[in-house]
């Protein structure tokens, strides 16, 4: 998996591309976990070029979302489509999380 990140006003944007599983999972990890410890709070992910997600990248996500609730931060999806897609609609997950169309819709909700 890659992982693209860009900081725009507020928002940390991580853009990610290929298949997000056990393996790849950490790497995420890392790269937020390293972000937050900065101070940022406001993380949008870009689904766009993601063609899977296995569990553990859910996971990944979600601890994501219950490490910035106490610090009131937020997790912004956005471009989910296709199997990723279909993942979140069959683990419950598109509803907990705010998903946007596109990345501009998503900037804008921040």
């Amino acid at each position: 998996m890659e992982i693209d990140v860009k900081k725009e006003g507020q928002v940390v944007i991580i853009a990610l591309t290929g298949r997000m599983d056990a393996v790849s999972a950490p790497q995420f990890d890392k790269t937020v976990d390293d972000f937050i410890d900065q101070g940022e709070t406001q993380i949008l992910i870009d689904f766009k070029s993601l063609e899977y997600i296995s569990s553990a990248g859910l996971q990944s996500i979600l601890a994501l979302a219950k490490r910035l609730e106490p610090i009131n931060g937020a997790v912004i999806l956005s471009d989910l489509n296709g199997a990723v897609k279909e993942v979140f609609e069959i683990s419950g997950f598109s509803s907990i999380f705010p998903i946007y169309d596109n990345l501009d819709a998503a900037k804008a909700s921040v």
